[in-house]
């Protein structure tokens, strides 16, 4: 039986939590392995496909033309809150099924899709800020042909870069972000 998106979701949510906890406030500016956005920036960009997939799931409408500024008040503590609400909005019954989005596509590939969020960019703030981060084994292979199949378009949309190398011995998460763009080897320039 294929795991729920909604378990996939908390799984996910559980595994980033703890690297959202760990950002400091005078870690906001610095970069990130996504070379357009800082730690703040993109941690407003997660935030924001969070809140917005949650009305994906609901069959509504959401707006990511812009991105507001989250960074303010428990912005920590908001992401809990609204991973939280993300995990139930697709728990429930038919969220992930049929068509939905403006893009009509599949609601799961739709769920599968903040799932990619949830897990890439923890991993980039986590390797942005020094912290370690270990994503749910169980999302990787639904992951996998999620980026086999929506690669070309993303790359064509500039949402992914061009393929890296992987190396022998790459675990399936390190062929995952290379496949997405991603240096698996990038680190944090050292402070000056």
């Amino acid at each position: 039986m294929t795991t729920g998106i909604s378990e996939l979701l908390e799984s996910a949510s559980r595994e980033a939590a703890p690297v959202v906890q760990g950002l400091r406030d005078d870690q906001l500016g610095a970069p990130t392995p996504c070379a357009e956005y800082t730690v703040g920036d993109l941690f407003n960009h997660l935030l924001h496909v969070v809140i917005g997939f949650q009305a994906v799931a609901a069959r509504k409408e959401a707006d990511f033309t812009t991105t507001p500024d989250y960074l303010e008040g428990d912005w920590r503590g908001r992401f809990g809150d609204e991973t939280a609400r993300l995990v139930e909005a697709w728990a429930a019954p038919g969220a992930d099924e049929g068509t939905a989005g403006s893009m009509n596509l599949p609601a799961r590939t739709l769920g599968s899709m903040v799932l990619l969020d949830l897990t890439v960019h923890a991993w980039d703030l986590a390797r942005a800020t020094g912290q370690s981060f270990t994503p749910d084994t169980a999302s990787i292979g639904a992951l996998a042909a999620l980026v086999d199949e929506m690669a070309p378009t993303a790359r064509q949309m500039k949402v992914f870069g061009d393929p890296l190398p992987v190396p022998d011995g790459a675990s399936a998460f390190d062929a995952l972000l290379a496949a997405t763009g991603r240096d698996t080897g990038w680190r944090a320039p050292a402070s000056a």
